[in-house]
């Protein structure tokens, strides 16, 4: 739905609203250029997402006490609304394909969807739909290397250059795919599995410990890289393990 807001009306109509779908909020003036440029092309935006988000356009000059509160100081202003909330937001005009990557990120794309329902199938339709989509990328390599199959695995997520979760399972891989798979790392790859990654970094530090083989520590490496990068960069296992990592590779 595409609609003029007001200050009375924007509580309900895009506070509240984004509660229920995204609502992407372009203040906007008359004698404003970019506004006309950019107005268009993100109500075409919006309109090919079929419903699945809303646009309120605010016109800044007949809106101003709405404008100042949110900190519009130049326009074309975009923000999106979702969960009550200022979810992202963007100054000027961009162009058509920045209009959709900024759409994409509040509505999940039928990709997305697929790798939400998580089973093998979807997984393998999302990655038809979108060959590069880390996430279902790497969910399914996590249930490929779970059987034994390595090689198909390791396909999947090495061209994911950049993407630590994806070149953690890509080194995971290949040390499965060795001539002698070392007890702790078939421990370490159990217990990241199961869910454990407190008992999995364990084992890996000993590995890399008793590892005397400068590329496969490397790769175990990279292997404990991918699992700090799940827990997060903040999280005080991930913490403790990288300054243990770091010691080991000094």
């Amino acid at each position: 739905m595409i609609h003029d807001v007001a200050e009375t009306e924007f509580m309900a109509q895009v506070v509240e609203r984004s509660r229920e779908v995204p609502v992407v909020v372009d203040f906007w003036a008359e004698w404003c250029g970019p506004c006309r440029q950019l107005g268009p092309a993100l109500e075409a935006a919006v309109t090919k997402r079929d419903g699945n988000l809303d646009l309120a356009k605010v016109d800044v000059d007949a809106n101003q006490s709405l404008a100042a509160s949110f900190d519009v100081r130049g326009i074309p202003a975009v923000k999106a609304f979702r969960d009550g909330e200022v979810a992202a937001e963007f100054t000027g005009a961009i162009p058509p394909a920045q209009i959709e990557a900024f759409l994409d990120q509040l509505v999940p794309s039928p990709a997305d969807e697929l790798v939400g329902a998580g089973d093998e199938a979807s997984l393998r339709r999302a990655l038809e739909l979108d060959p590069r989509h880390a996430a279902a990328a790497t969910a399914l390599a996590r249930i490929l290397l779970a059987r034994g199959e390595t090689e198909p695995a390791r396909e999947l997520v090495e061209p994911l250059v950049g993407d630590f979760l994806a070149q953690g399972l890509a080194a995971r891989a290949r040390l499965a795919a060795g001539e002698e798979t070392a007890a702790e790392l078939e421990r370490g790859f159990a217990a990241w599995d199961a869910g454990d990654p407190e008992a999995a970094l364990e084992e890996f530090q000993a590995a890399i410990a008793n590892e005397p083989d400068d590329e496969r520590r490397d790769l175990l490496r990279r292997v404990m890289v991918a699992i700090f990068t799940e827990l997060g960069a903040d999280h005080a296992l991930a913490r403790e393990h990288r300054r243990r990592l770091a010691a080991v590779l000094a």
